[in-house]
């Protein structure tokens, strides 16, 4: 993909899995990604010292963050195909590295992310097949900028 600067459409944000769990190399693109949110959760300490005259002072001292993705099931697309079966699967085997990559470029590396399906399959009998799940920040991510 090509760096991009100005807007951008959405679609141009691109989620990869690792499906062996063992390097990069095996990073795979989620067939039919279709919309995603992105919410971080920040532990903000509040104090108020004599000094500030009653204002609060704070400090951040805690991040998480947290990508929603829904998508379409595409039984035989290797990342779809890994994300659906993690539905089945608990403690450290529901963890995969996950990489978001921006339209500019810059590319966040979540190591050892929780991968938390939520729904694989289930819908009203005339819809396509949803897969749907979060992807859970499990330590600091790498953030790499665009270069």
């Amino acid at each position: 993909m090509s760096v991009t600067s100005g807007v951008y459409p959405c679609y141009e944000n691109q989620f990869k899995v690792d499906t062996s769990n063992t390097s990069t190399a095996s990073l795979k693109t989620i067939a039919d990604c279709e919309s995603f949110s992105v919410s971080f959760d920040n532990g903000v300490e509040e104090w108020t010292p004599f000094d500030t005259e009653g204002w609060t002072r704070r400090l951040m001292t805690a991040k998480s963050v947290t990508v929603s993705v829904t998508a379409k099931r595409n039984v035989g697309d290797d990342g779809n195909d890994f994300i659906a079966g993690l539905a089945w699967k608990n403690g450290r085997n529901a963890e995969a590295d996950f990489q978001w990559t921006f339209p500019d470029g810059t590319v966040v590396m979540f190591a050892d992310a929780v991968i938390n399906v939520t729904n694989v399959g289930a819908a009203d009998s005339t819809n396509v097949a949803p897969l749907e799940f979060e992807v859970m920040s499990n330590g600091k991510p790498t953030v790499t900028p665009a270069g």
